[in-house]
């Protein structure tokens, strides 16, 4: 279960005594806790179904389904979720025994809910350190893959990232489709000295108006049709940290005021209150629009505009950074060997010059969906060209294979002239001595040539 840091830790109180469960409620709203509750153990199961939850606080002695039971199933079928045990003095033993089969610690109703509070921070830090190792393992294979480029262009661009982490400065990341913007969001904020709190991402285009407003400043319970619950939005879950906000010139005019307001006077209003919130986080946007352009033309605002770009930079497409293509590959099928449980030995020459020369309009993210395919596609661990999708050249027509491609002849010979010893060594059962004889060269210079072609 993933934490993105503090104020979003999440509590189900399960108590059938509605004064306790009101108390408790009370108690850890205040300190920055969400909260629902449940008036039985099997009430409790129905909302583990509905929503993630990091901590159960459940009384032991209740009808239908009692405190063991419920931490039973919880441990089950919800083995990241933490169980406090909630019991009275006559019950001790039972809540000792309760920890034995899984739970995180027992309180004692009537005792000083501070202790209460203490254990909670420590299933707290817990969920925090997990979210954020599990956060860095997948993300540091892709941060590093991208600060090692041999681009000199976007050598710059890092470095100016670099030297932006380091304040509190409004950054707007520019670039096409698929170049990595998130990604360079995401070193900006571990070059930062917030890197130790949460990082949130909201795609301003993937949401309805309305939706995109509760994503970004959460609502009240009832404050519209569905909701059903309070809800912290993303300025609460990012305080502290980061907000990154991608494809931002989405937004609609509405919501681009609401936003600039919450920059200048960093605080923000639930939906459905009007009870100021205070936020603290460092902003970073990005966009494939033209800005300058959706300004003139009066769809994004001016002040908006100028409130975000304090530090603008510019990615550039992975056409103008072929020197980085070999690296990516290596990562992308790595990568992909892991996910799937796939080992490739082998790509077959034209589809690595194919991979190397293609112009990749959808830029990273194209790259990365090619070489999925065909890790998927791939037969004893060999990647061939007969599994290349179909790709449009530049007059939108399709074309399939590498072999489309315009390529110099010494190029073309060479695949020729691989493929073909390949072919001959499959008839000689891999035979070097007798290739050699068939294909009058020595044995020496076959060998030379299956070792410059990656062919054994």
């Amino acid at each position: 279960m993933k934490m993105d840091q503090r104020k979003m830790l999440t509590v189900l109180i399960v108590d059938d005594e509605e004064a306790y469960r009101e108390v408790l409620q009370t108690i850890l709203e205040k300190k920055g806790y969400e909260t629902d509750t449940a008036a039985n153990g099997k009430e409790a199961l129905e909302k583990l179904k509905q929503k993630n939850y990091h901590l159960v606080l459940t009384d032991l002695m209740m009808d239908e389904v009692n405190g063991m039971e419920l931490l039973e199933q919880i441990k089950a079928n919800y083995s990241d979720t933490e169980v406090i045990m909630v019991t009275g003095y006559g019950t001790i033993q039972n809540a000792v025994e309760a920890m034995k089969k899984g739970a995180f610690t027992y309180f004692i109703k009537g005792h000083d809910t501070e202790a209460l509070l203490i254990e909670i921070r420590k299933i707290e830090r817990f969920a925090s350190l997990e979210s954020e190792n599990e956060r860095l393992r997948s993300l540091r294979p892709s941060v590093s893959c991208m600060a090692n480029t041999k681009n000199k262009k976007f050598q710059k661009v890092l470095e100016m990232a670099e030297k932006a982490a380091q304040s509190n400065i409004n950054i707007l990341i520019l670039g096409e489709s698929g170049v990595g913007k998130e990604v360079m969001a995401d070193y900006i904020h571990h070059c930062s000295k917030r890197k130790n709190h949460g990082s949130m991402a909201v795609s301003c285009h993937a949401l309805s108006e309305n939706m995109l407003e509760s994503e970004l400043f959460g609502h009240e319970k009832g404050s519209f049709t569905g909701a059903i619950e309070r809800r912290k939005g993303r300025f609460e879950a990012a305080h502290g940290g980061t907000l990154f906000l991608d494809e931002i010139g989405e937004l609609s005019l509405n919501t681009q005021a609401k936003l600039l307001r919450a920059i200048e006077t960093r605080k923000i209003e639930r939906i459905g209150s009007n009870k100021g919130i205070d936020v603290d986080f460092r902003l970073i946007c990005a966009t494939n629009r033209d800005l300058h352009r959706a300004v003139e033309e009066g769809i994004f605002r001016e002040d908006l505009f100028f409130r975000i770009s304090s530090i603008t930079m510019e990615i550039p497409p992975l056409r103008d950074r072929k020197e980085d293509i070999p690296d990516l590959i290596n990562y992308f099928v790595q990568a992909s060997e892991k996910e799937m449980k796939k080992k490739i030995h082998r790509i077959e020459a034209s589809v690595m010059d194919f991979l190397l020369t293609y112009p990749y309009p959808g830029n990273i993210r194209e790259l990365k969906n090619i070489v999925e395919r065909l890790v998927v596609l791939s037969t004893e661990g060999v990647i061939k060209e007969a599994e290349l999708p179909e790709v449009r050249s530049n007059d939108g027509a399709k074309r399939k294979t590498a072999s489309s491609i315009i390529k110099p002849l010494k190029d073309v010979r060479k695949e020729f002239e691989a493929r073909y010893i390949e072919e001959v060594l499959m008839l000689c059962n891999q035979n070097i001595s007798e290739a050699a004889k068939k294909l009058h060269v020595s044995r020496r210079q076959l060998f030379n040539k299956i070792t410059e072609y990656g062919l054994k």
